[in-house]
């Protein structure tokens, strides 16, 4: 099959060649390449959402109950679940997509588990190309949950529109929240579990926050949910829609794309630069020896990456 018949192919919403679409584009071969060319121009409608928290705040179990309400109102949704990658394959551990098996049977989602592959703040670096195969398979919301790797999670704010912090009550999520910066990249607060002990003080600790650092525009709302029960994730699908008619009202959600794309263009080119760099034996050779010669306090790594750059310059 060529390049063209699959985009086509998932133009038209086939599952079949939409997985064999996103493994070529994850794998970032030729083929992906040139398949993302095609599917780019058609990308752009989804609202994104990224989820994201600590490990064992509830994700996937919100993330499940929330697509169940996304499908009831009659979107369609594309999940990306990026797990930690196996130390034994480097392929995800799949346990996002264990957990929210029961959606498997439903045509209109489809859900995808990638690994990290040791990418900073948690995401692959594919997670923005496969959100825009998804985008160009006409789902209406695409879901980014991310690995829970701590305060690196950040960068799930530069993929998404719209970023929900998940916390639970006591594990300290409050005096986390705060050292992670919640202010700068969540825009809807969920307490998650909020049938435990302490879940009103997380709840008041967070309210007092936001007080706090008041700002223009949006006014990040918190609530509380027990994802496991469905509780409170009427609400939650109420927030991301009223955050998707405040970002299209605003003036937001332009500004926000072309950060976005800024972001995606930076990551593309240092992704090309290193291809180039180390992607024939000569290079890896150069590398290993740049290695050497940073570990032996010979060079810095800053001096090391400049003549390394230089000598892709020269080729």
């Amino acid at each position: 099959m060529t390049v063209d018949e699959l985009a086509e192919g998932v133009l038209r919403g086939d599952r079949r060649l939409l997985a064999r679409a996103m493994t070529l584009v994850e794998n970032r071969t030729p083929r992906g390449r040139h398949l993302l060319r095609l599917l780019y121009p058609h990308s752009g409608r989804a609202h994104t959402v990224g989820v994201t928290g600590s490990a064992g705040s509830g994700k996937s179990t919100l993330t499940g109950a929330l697509t169940h309400e996304l499908r009831r109102r009659g979107k369609t949704v594309g999940i990306i679940a990026v797990d930690p990658t196996s130390p034994f394959t480097s392929g995800a551990i799949l346990g996002d997509r264990i957990r929210m098996q029961d959606l498997t049977g439903d045509h209109d989602v489809f859900m995808r588990s990638v690994a990290t592959r040791g990418s900073l703040g948690g995401l692959s670096e594919a997670v923005a190309d496969l959100m825009c195969v998804l985008d160009a398979a006409g789902k209406d919301v695409v879901i980014v949950e991310t690995v829970g790797a701590g305060q690196d999670e950040v960068e799930v704010a530069r993929t998404a529109q719209t970023t929900v912090l998940v916390l639970t009550p006591g594990t300290g999520d409050d005096i986390q929240a705060m050292k992670a910066g919640i202010m700068e990249i969540a825009d809807i607060l969920v307490v998650n579990k909020a049938d435990l002990p302490g879940a009103d003080t997380l709840l008041g600790h967070l309210r007092a926050l936001l007080m706090l650092n008041r700002a223009e525009g949006w006014q990040v709302p918190v609530q509380r949910a027990i994802a496991s029960r469905e509780e409170g994730v009427v609400e939650l699908a109420d927030a991301i829609e009223q955050r998707r008619r405040f970002l299209e009202t605003s003036g937001a959600l332009e500004t926000a794309r072309r950060e976005r794309a800024r972001h995606q263009l930076l990551a593309a080119m240092r992704s090309a630069l290193i291809r180039r760099a180390v992607g024939e034996s000569e290079g890896v050779s150069r590398l290993e020896e740049a290695v050497e010669r940073v570990a032996s306090r010979e060079i810095d790594p800053h001096t090391a990456a400049e003549e390394l750059i230089e000598q892709v310059r020269e080729r």
